[in-house]
């Protein structure tokens, strides 16, 4: 089609009043504009942003999801406007937060403040975002959003912003395996990492840091230690080690299921019970036996749930942890509504309400 052809093609919609006739308009004149030198000038940068943005405000859903998908990857489109779409319903959002270069750092941290877990999502999973877009998303966002910045190799991840993923690796399961790999994560960070995750994982962290098991089962006894506040071990060292070897090799071979936290507890076995409750849910030890401390049964009912106990199973799984563990946690077989409360939540929602919980016992 020559310039001419265009012109008058152009004119015509402009001087159309139907809805269709200006959205059109719309995606021709980004037509003409790809690729043309000239719309890169201020001042034909200017009287783009005008038209576009006096365009866009009326157009449908669709046609902004098109004119998005045109302009994610173009140096000439109007700031304002990319700034805008960014903001947009994340299906319109996407491919502009994914690769458009007009993006500066302070409009990604913008969209991570003002938008949905889904842009905040997006914008983790950005090529080469800088220290203030990583720190935004760990002070922001929410779990999702971290678990795809930890996957980001590429974000400029600090030591300070890593160790902050590291703790809150500590209550999101879903970080540890993306953190245990990360090309700049520290032995120091490691060794802390080491303490709560499984056993797959411990091993990953042992082997690509060549450090005797010992050290980091050190630092593990440690990291226990301090979570229950110095109180006295509920099994020795070796017992708790020959446990959580056990159990290791059950979940390896595909035969760790819920099923087995029962049948441990009527041989009478509460570290296996423990050890096998930690590993399903991917929960640290101590904080398990924190709840089997606690003075109600929410903690227990909570992480029960995050593993798949039916609630049904749930009174004769708190009775015999009761009869084993000196009547502890604390309240009745029938612990009432908050523990019933932790059976209707989904499993991640249970996992995140335990690990919450328990960090206030």
């Amino acid at each position: 089609m020559s310039a001419a052809v265009k012109t008058e093609s152009l004119l015509l919609l402009a001087q159309s009043r139907q809805a269709g006739d200006r959205e059109r308009l719309l995606l021709a004149i980004a037509d003409l504009c790809d690729g043309a030198p000239e719309a890169g000038r201020p001042e034909i940068q200017a009287l783009l942003g005008d038209v576009f943005m006096t365009l866009v405000v009326d157009a449908e859903r669709d046609i902004r999801r098109a004119l998005a998908e045109r302009l994610g990857r173009v140096d000439w489109a109007p700031r304002g406007l990319i700034h805008v779409l960014a903001l947009d319903e994340i299906d319109i959002a996407r491919p502009i937060i994914a690769a458009s270069p007009l993006l500066d750092d302070a409009a990604l941290v913008r969209v991570v403040v003002e938008a949905t877990l889904e842009h905040q999502i997006e914008v983790a999973r950005r090529p080469f975002i800088g220290e203030s877009v990583v720190d935004a998303l760990i002070d922001h966002a929410g779990p999702e959003a971290l678990v795809a910045l930890a996957a980001n190799d590429t974000a400029a991840t600090t030591d300070d912003s890593l160790a902050r993923l590291v703790d809150a690796s500590r209550r999101i399961a879903a970080l540890r395996s993306p953190l245990a790999r990360h090309p700049r994560l520290t032995r120091q960070l490691a060794e802390q990492l080491y303490a709560w995750v499984g056993q797959a994982l411990r091993q990953a962290i042992v082997s690509r840091f060549r450090i005797d098991v010992t050290v980091f089962d050190s630092a593990l006894n440690d990291a226990v230690q301090a979570a229950i506040g110095g109180a006295p071990r509920a099994a020795p060292v070796e017992d708790a080690q020959s446990e959580a070897r056990l159990v290791a090799k059950l979940q390896a071979a595909g035969q760790l299921r819920p099923g087995y936290l029962v049948r441990v507890l009527k041989e009478g076995q509460l570290g296996l019970f423990v050890q096998a409750l930690a590993t399903l849910g991917e929960f640290d030890a101590s904080d398990v036996r924190a709840a089997l401390r606690a003075r109600t049964a929410e903690p227990l009912a909570l992480a029960c749930a995050a593993v798949g106990i039916d609630r049904v199973v749930f009174p004769d799984i708190l009775a015999r942890v009761m009869s084993l563990n000196a009547g502890r946690p604390g309240g009745a077989v029938d612990a009432g509504k908050r523990t019933a409360a932790a059976f209707s939540l989904a499993p991640r929602e249970a996992a995140d309400a335990f690990r919450m919980v328990v960090e206030r016992i």
